[in-house]
């Protein structure tokens, strides 16, 4: 993941931001990640693999729902809230209030 890169707030696409949280895992981690905290992906608790949860963080990131941050071996995400909430107000607020019945289950390890 050299490199990661984040699409600008300008460059946040309404179709692509819910594209990934139809996924109910990606919602999951979405939710779990509104509290605002920034976690380390290795502290997910996620009923995939390693890979797939990769694929799954790539999505989220893509699409500018999260950041993601390398350090040494260590990869660490964080929820954009502000950038999405100045690009779509209220937008996540709308999907957190839906979200528990169609989430999947993500907690901490």
């Amino acid at each position: 993941m050299r490199n990661a890169e984040h699409p600008d707030v300008s460059g946040i696409a309404l179709t692509k931001v819910l594209s990934a949280l139809a996924d109910p895992l990606r919602l999951g981690v979405v939710c779990l990640l509104a509290d605002g905290e920034e976690r380390q992906w290795g502290d997910l608790d996620v009923p995939v693999s390693k890979s797939t949860l990769s694929h799954h963080m790539k999505t989220l990131r893509n699409a500018g729902l999260t950041r993601t941050r390398e350090e040494g071996t260590r990869c660490y995400v964080r929820l954009r809230t502000g950038d999405l909430e100045s690009r779509f107000p209220g937008l996540l607020a709308s999907i957190m209030q839906a979200a528990p019945a169609e989430a999947a289950p993500v907690g901490l390890r």
